[in-house]
């Protein structure tokens, strides 16, 4: 039996998850799916300038499937420009995680399983990221079931 896959961390999940040629219909063409965790790959190597191991030690990958993960990654993309198809992210086997020393914590400390506080029980507020929409929390209702009426996003809990 093969060892189970351990959680990839990410920093970043784009907002926007869909790209297509222009002038085209997204039904008339074929799609290639890139996971969030290779965008997260691309991310560190090509904006933020990282050496290939230090962006494994942050994914906590080893730095050859990091290299399998940004190989394919390109791939997926030069196929999806050169080919003319659509390219959507999303899926991966990946644990959001929030940047130390910044406004936000870190890690499991003060984290309930749901990302929000550990004793947030049933009251509380649901929020939208983007645009700040609050509403209430239902009991046994997550926020990430819910989305927002004005721009359509998931809510988050506050």
């Amino acid at each position: 039996m093969p060892r189970p896959r351990l959680f990839r961390r990410v920093m970043y999940k784009p907002d926007v998850t869909h790209f297509k040629p222009a002038g085209r219909r997204i039904f008339e063409i074929d799609d290639v799916i890139i996971t969030i965790t290779e965008i997260e790959a691309i991310r560190l190597v090509d904006i933020e300038d990282m050496d290939q191991s230090k962006a494994a030690k942050k994914m906590n990958i080893s730095q050859p499937t990091f290299n399998r993960l940004i190989s394919s990654a390109r791939k997926k993309i030069a196929d999806a420009l050169v080919n003319g198809k659509a390219m959507r992210i999303e899926g991966g086997n990946f644990k959001m995680i929030r940047p130390r020393g910044g406004r936000f914590r870190a890690g499991p400390a003060g984290m309930g399983r749901m990302g929000g506080s550990k004793a947030s029980g049933p009251s509380g507020k649901c929020v939208c990221p983007k645009c700040g929409y609050k509403t209430e929390h239902g009991i046994s209702e997550p926020c990430y079931t819910k989305t927002c009426p004005k721009c359509k996003v998931k809510l988050t809990r506050l």
